[in-house]
């Protein structure tokens, strides 16, 4: 891209286009780079993307475009509780068997349901989320709750996840 700056209507079409050719999430950054503005610009414009009915969703690896899947996928709400250091271990021991790993969420005294967005479906995700992490010093969500936490699993067949599940219950991470 020039050093031309693309401005707001054509900008967010453009972002749209990228998003939805896209095979993986694209971080703000990269998004920011590509349209020569600033990462907080690219934060707005995904904000009255998704305010205008654009089915965006930000994860812990970027910004992703909800396609319209046509296979039959599966999906469960595990309830899990281990500590800090498990992490690694739960996710991995997830993705490993197939499955996708959409979201975490905790039930705060105060707040309610904190949700957040994952989509992991490798170990690189799963590498990639742990280092970002421990770059920014932030903390697992399942700290505000003394390490239960939620996550819907996803995946194309209920036998993976019914395996998923053994696996997790025999490691202890299933409440």
């Amino acid at each position: 891209m020039s050093n031309d700056k693309l401005k707001g209507e054509d900008r967010r079409s453009q972002l749209i286009a990228w998003l939805m050719k896209a095979d993986k999430p694209l971080s703000g950054s990269i998004l920011a780079t590509k349209t020569n503005v600033s990462r907080q610009v690219i934060v707005q414009d995904m904000s009255l993307l998704k305010a205008s009915g654009e089915p965006i969703m930000a994860t812990a690896q970027g910004y992703i475009y909800l396609k319209n899947d046509s296979k039959k996928q599966f999906s469960r709400v595990i309830a899990a509780n281990h500590s800090p250091e498990e992490t690694t271990s739960e996710l991995i021991t997830i993705v490993d068997y197939g499955v996708t790993v959409e979201d975490v969420t905790v039930e705060h005294p105060v707040y309610g349901d904190i949700k957040a967005s994952l989509k992991l479906s490798t170990r690189k995700d799963v590498e990639d989320l742990i280092k970002r992490l421990r770059d920014t010093n932030a903390s697992l969500l399942s700290e505000l709750t003394e390490g239960i936490h939620m996550h819907t699993l996803s995946s194309d067949s209920e036998e993976k996840l019914d395996k998923v599940c053994g696996a997790l219950k025999e490691k202890g991470f299933l409440l």
